[in-house]
């Protein structure tokens, strides 16, 4: 792998939703996530992650150093325990009896192995036995939570079950009545940030992990089509590039940078991303700071 990166990042993801669900909440019956004061959808960092990391598992399959360590339905005790055969550890054992570098050793061998431990980071305490505790990992690249443009309008659409599960209803010709919980359109905006300094010293998150995940990020609704998330696709990913490491400017200066304005008859609720209109004012960037804007 290249070298860890040097730069900082700070960026902003645009992604609209389409007849869909982006992000049901189950607490309030799977309808989509919603700010109840403003009426603002919300989409979660972790389902953006979930989408990102299903991208780089898809690309890469079991590729060395790519290997995913959140998935669905496999034991993260299992993974763990890969550090423990690499280096013929005693998991009955406290590592520090063991190796008075395990803490490194652990650390160095989850972040090179998997690729989301390298970049998102990962809490693996999932044992209950200290001698199988690894403790945390900080990872260089977070995300926010995503927010809709404009307040979003929930709908409930009934539907009609044709098939039925028993004979006796079949008997009946009888049919069952269903839900799907949509938006009409939504338009929304995510922030992340990308740390050198945690590159560097912890994970060694690299240039080609970089063009990786702004790969992952650009197709990652691509490979996750689905009826109840209906169409769904990023617009647009804004990346602005620090000279330095430690950042020539702070973050939220840059994102302000970033305006979304509705376009054409404003009276009318937006339906399509024809009706925003995306500006970025790098007449205004500050010293240091370059900014690059990709799109699909």
């Amino acid at each position: 792998m290249s070298e860890p990166i040097k730069n900082r990042y700070d960026f902003v993801i645009l992604f609209d939703v389409e007849n869909g669900n982006p992000n049901g909440d189950p607490d309030a019956g799977n309808m989509p996530r919603i700010d109840p004061e403003t009426g603002y959808g919300l989409v979660t960092d972790v389902c953006l992650k979930r989408k990102i990391r299903n991208y780089v598992q898809t690309v890469k399959g079991d590729a060395e150093g790519y290997k995913i360590y959140i998935n669905e339905r496999v034991s993260l005790n299992a993974l763990d325990r890969l550090a423990y055969k690499r280096y013929g550890w005693d998991e009955k054992k406290p590592l520090k009896k063991q190796d008075a570098d395990a803490d490194e050793k652990v650390r160095d061998f989850m972040c090179g192995n998997f690729f989301d431990i390298r970049t998102f980071g990962a809490v693996m305490t999932t044992f209950v036995k200290e001698a199988l505790n690894f403790g945390q990992v900080r990872g260089p690249v977070q995300l926010s939570f995503a927010r809709s443009v404009d307040p979003i309008a929930q709908q409930e659409i009934t539907i009609t079950r044709c098939a039925v599960t028993t004979e006796a209803d079949a008997a009946e010709k009888r049919n069952t009545m269903g839900r799907k919980y949509i938006i009409p359109y939504g338009l929304y905006r995510a922030e992340g940030y990308i740390s050198a300094n945690l590159a560097q010293k912890v994970t060694k998150f690299s240039e080609e992990d970089l063009a990786l995940l702004w790969e992952a990020i650009l197709n990652m609704f691509e490979d996750d089509h689905s009826a109840a998330r209906g169409q769904m696709a990023l617009r647009e990913l804004i990346v602005f590039k620090h000279e330095s490491g430690f950042g020539n400017a702070p973050a939220h200066t840059l994102f302000d940078l970033v305006n979304i304005e509705r376009a054409g008859d404003t009276q009318k609720p937006a339906r399509s991303f024809k009706d925003y209109r995306v500006a970025v004012d790098t007449d205004s960037l500050p010293a240091g700071v370059t900014c690059t804007r990709m799109a699909q």
